[in-house]
């Protein structure tokens, strides 16, 4: 067998039943209890700057 042939066999089944493990294992880890409270706080980023808009933000850090 050529190398090709080899490669393509492992890629059709082996690797294959690897990658769709890590998808498992990476939405798993996602979803996992307790992880709510640092996927909130990751997505509430942009809106830690309540009194001033962004703009405003960057304009006064642009003068300092």
């Amino acid at each position: 067998m050529d190398t090709y042939s080899i490669l393509r066999e492992f890629a059709d089944s082996w690797m294959l039943l690897a990658l769709f493990s890590f998808f498992v294992g990476v939405i798993l880890w996602v979803f996992r209890p307790g992880s709510r409270k640092t996927y909130s706080d990751t997505a509430s980023i942009p809106f830690r700057n309540e009194t001033k808009p962004a703009a405003e933000a960057a304009q006064v850090a642009k003068e300092a």
